[in-house]
């Protein structure tokens, strides 16, 4: 495969644990900021599909994130303790819906402030320019990955 442009140096490198490296200090800083709502950054996710997406089964819900079934039980279980979200029956006997409570909704927005807070500092720490590439990067990552991803949106 040629490289785009042929002056550039030659990929070094594992891309995994480049990614992961990279995954692992955003998560460091989201975390630190929405965990000041009580939650981990992975919830306030939860919270906000839940909202933008639901009533919804968690099939799709696990679908639409990209994840398995059992993680998004283990994922969905505190949320539930907590009250934030409650599962309910489905169309059917079979099946169930997850849907945001109101205090799911209190909860989501009080994250909402601390998420854009750390979105905030995330574009000072790198810059806005490279945040939009890094975007327009996953973006076209994910596309060209394949549909077995999930589709993006925001939170």
């Amino acid at each position: 495969m040629m490289r785009a442009d042929p002056t550039q140096a030659p990929v070094r490198g594992c891309t995994n644990f480049k990614l992961r490296q990279m995954l692992r200090s955003v998560a460091r800083l989201y975390d630190a900021e929405i965990g000041k709502a009580g939650l981990k950054a992975t919830q306030y996710s939860l919270l906000a599909y839940v909202a933008m997406l639901g009533p919804i089964q968690p099939v799709e819900l696990a679908r639409n994130l990209g994840m398995d079934a059992s993680t998004l039980s283990r994922n969905l279980r505190p949320l539930i303790d907590h009250g934030w979200l409650v599962q309910g029956p489905g169309a059917d006997a079979r099946s169930r819906l997850i849907e945001i409570t109101a205090e799911g909704q209190a909860k989501r927005l009080e994250a909402r402030r601390h998420w854009k807070r750390a979105q905030a500092e995330l574009t000072e720490k790198l810059g806005e320019d490279r945040v939009q590439a890094l975007h327009l990067l996953i973006d076209e990552g994910l596309e060209r990955l394949g549909p077995q991803d999930a589709p993006r949106a925001e939170a």
